[in-house]
């Protein structure tokens, strides 16, 4: 589904080296992938989209960066037989691993979810960004206002939010606060740009709320 945010979502992305996954993370991640795309659907080119041709929210630009030379029409969803360009791929390298969303994936599936989710619409940064301050006001963590990939800190500090609210408290109330902001960003871009106006009933439907919370305390690590 074209929601008028891809290209930002997936611009300068070039595929790192190939990663496997294997168990329990490799159930959650393609847990999580599934939801992404039941949002995002299939093939879109919608004229109001800067994002252009979309096969399960992937742009033809990244797609080219990640080798692919076909009609978007026909580009694979998962890396079947000698294909190795496809949506995985692009999702969990670059919104997964880039990111530094990977711990979270095994610690709190559905938080996890909700940063995917959104980095893919919108990109990484703010959800990387939203995520640190939910961190800071829910945990009293002390994380900087930064936009760069997650890390070591970052994920201690969802384990202190864990310890201090309970497992599954600290899911609701993050995914809550990350929804909040996300929220509040679809409508200041929909002010800011009349074309994008027409993606925020989408938006607010699709992508606000989306994480089941009752999904919350499956993580394994």
């Amino acid at each position: 589904m074209a929601e008028g945010l891809e290209i930002v979502a997936q611009r300068d992305t070039a595929p790192p080296a190939s990663i496997a996954l294997k168990g329990t993370i490799a159930a959650a991640v393609a847990t999580i992938l599934a939801g992404v795309y039941a949002v995002e659907g299939g093939y879109v080119n919608d004229a109001r989209d800067p994002g252009g041709a979309t096969s399960y929210g992937v742009t033809e630009q990244v797609a080219r960066q990640y080798g692919y030379r076909g009609d978007m029409r026909g580009f694979p969803k998962h890396c079947d037989g000698p294909a190795t360009a496809c949506a995985d791929a692009v999702y969990v390298r670059s919104y997964i691993a880039a990111p530094g969303y990977m711990p979270l994936v095994q610690i709190e599936p559905a938080v996890a979810g909700e940063l995917i989710d959104t980095a893919v619409n919108m990109g990484p940064s703010r959800p990387n960004r939203w995520y640190r301050l939910t961190m800071n006001v829910l945990g009293g963590a002390r994380l900087p206002d930064s936009m760069s990939s997650l890390g070591p800190a970052d994920v201690t500090a969802y384990r202190m939010l864990q310890a201090r609210l309970g497992v599954i408290p600290a899911c609701v109330a993050t995914l809550d606060a990350l929804d909040a902001r996300q929220a509040a960003e679809y409508r200041r871009l929909a002010a800011a740009n009349t074309k994008l106006g027409a993606f925020l009933k989408g938006w607010l439907r699709h992508r606000i709320g989306n994480v089941d919370r009752r999904s919350c305390g499956k993580g394994v690590g």
